[in-house]
């Protein structure tokens, strides 16, 4: 067991207002946990993602669990368990063996006081190790929880009350967390193999609560939430890791009545973070249903959530279809794979195509109304023939429009006539049967007889003039620094 003296906290974590997720997946997406319920009773269930069908693992043990236990997957498929017993957080793995559930217990956090708080992290990349967070008035630790040599450890503290965690690069070495310090709160970068060295991400505004919410490693997005274009009221925005440009708070993403917490990226858009597809979980009077953003379409689809949605889940694969997990009493353990809408990019050269203000961009105005096509005729229409007894002439062919191409031939002469000869008298001699005539087709020069050039020298072959009109010139387009080459404290507005 380790033994901490965690400082108690006061009140709730800022941002942190959003219900819990219903289930937690790992980093890799092929491992669920949830703690799923039979009647009163509370038991740790794991979920098998990865395969052609999902299917779900209880892992009871001899007693339920309170309703507040935390539950994680790790890479290997077993399930991490944070318990509140006694004053101590306590940590085990548990996984199947047979009929019943082992358990591997890893030790405990000692908290001296009950008003301490310790939450564990989201899944680190690779699966190997998982974290927790412990938060005081006036102190933040990070905690190695599993995958260390000897228990838990203390990796890092930084002054301030952190909440939030973000893991911005696969290695799990850099940790983003939402520092809150002087009455503001302001994302920063917290490098676990350094001791916890601590610098600067989002400074959008001196007296703005700037917070980090979603990060993606391929393409660079950030999706933050700010009260900086409104103070007092945090908006979702959205910027790249690295980028000089301003982070961008769309009109799209401002909802009445209803709040908006994004859960999932779609991955493998390397250098295209405008493409990016970004699920949110929108909840508003009439219940919970989910949104899908994407930056460069500026607006959002609303899609119904399956019935059982674990609400707040899901992931996205590299082709763009959103897998949600759901639970029913017929389907205890499902998928359902959602594709939204193809993105509606603006043409090149219209005003929705051109960067709007910081604050956000007015939605693109309405396309405009295509032309009506010629309307056919009707089938059962009849239509009048001229009559053929009338004194109306028909019209006659008109003049013959002349055509490209050769010359028509000059005509033959009747039959029974006589083409009459030259007069032998008149000054005009008689073609030479026998002279010779000039060739219709030239002869090419033979390449054997070209000379060719020396050793050491080349002779450029003649090229035919290109007639062709030149493409117009494709417009430029900013490519966003990745986030593995991204200077961290770089995306810094205003």
């Amino acid at each position: 067991m380790t033994a901490c003296a965690i400082e108690p906290s006061a009140g709730h974590e800022d941002g942190d207002d959003a219900a819990p997720a219903g289930c937690t997946l790992s980093a890799d997406g092929q491992y669920g946990a949830r703690l799923a319920s039979a009647g009163d009773a509370w038991y740790p269930e794991r979920w098998t993602l990865d395969g052609p069908e999902p299917y779900a693992v209880p892992l009871p043990r001899n007693q339920p669990e309170e309703p507040g236990t935390e539950v994680q997957p790790m890479g290997d498929g077993r399930v991490l368990i944070h318990r509140r017993v006694a004053g101590r957080h306590a940590f085990s793995l548990l996984y199947p063996t047979g009929p019943g559930t082992g358990e591997l217990p890893l030790g405990a956090v000692e908290c001296p006081d009950d008003g301490a708080r310790l939450r564990l992290l989201p899944p680190a990349p690779g699966g190997e190790k998982a974290y927790a967070l412990a938060v005081g008035p006036r102190s933040t630790s990070v905690w190695l929880v599993a995958g260390g040599a000897f228990g838990p450890e203390k990796v890092a503290e930084l002054p301030g009350r952190g909440s939030g965690g973000v893991w911005l690069d696969r290695a799990g070495r850099l940790l983003a967390l939402d520092r809150e310090t002087g009455g503001r709160t302001k994302a920063v970068v917290v490098d676990l193999e350094r001791g916890g060295e601590v610098s600067p991400l989002l400074q959008i505004a001196a007296d703005s609560d700037d917070r980090l919410l979603l990060a993606d490693h391929d393409s660079g997005l950030l999706i933050v939430r700010s009260d900086a274009p409104s103070p007092g009221h945090g908006r979702l925005g959205w910027g790249v890791l690295g980028s000089t440009l301003p982070v961008r708070f769309p009109e799209c993403l401002r909802l009445r009545d209803c709040s908006l917490t994004p859960f999932a990226i779609q991955p493998g858009q390397v250098l295209t973070p405008e493409s990016c597809a970004v699920a949110l979980r929108v909840d508003g009077p009439a219940g919970s249903w989910v949104g899908v953003w994407r930056p460069a379409e500026r607006r959002m689809h609303h899609l119904p959530a399956p019935p059982g949605w674990l609400t707040g889940t899901g992931l996205w694969t590299a082709d763009g279809v959103l897998r949600l997990p759901y639970a029913t009493a017929a389907v205890p353990c499902g998928v359902a794979r959602v594709r939204p809408p193809a993105p509606a990019l603006p043409e090149a050269g219209t005003a929705a195509s051109r960067p709007g203000p910081e604050t956000g961009t007015a939605p693109p105005s309405p396309p405009h109304d295509p032309e009506p096509a010629t309307p056919l005729p009707d089938p059962g229409s009849t239509h009048p023939l001229p009559d053929p007894t009338s004194a109306t002439p028909l019209p006659g062919p008109g003049p013959a429009t002349p055509r490209h191409g050769p010359a028509p031939a000059a005509p033959l002469p009747a039959r029974g006539s006589t083409t009459p000869l030259p007069d032998p008298t008149s000054g005009t001699p008689l073609p030479d049967p026998w002279s010779p005539r000039p060739d219709p087709w030239p002869s090419r020069p033979d390449p054997a007889s070209a000379p060719r050039p020396g050793p050491g020298s080349a002779a450029p072959l003649p090229e035919a003039p290109d007639e062709r009109p030149a493409p117009p010139p494709a417009p430029a387009v900013a490519r966003p620094v990745p986030l593995q080459e991204a200077p961290l404290g770089r995306l810094v507005t205003n």
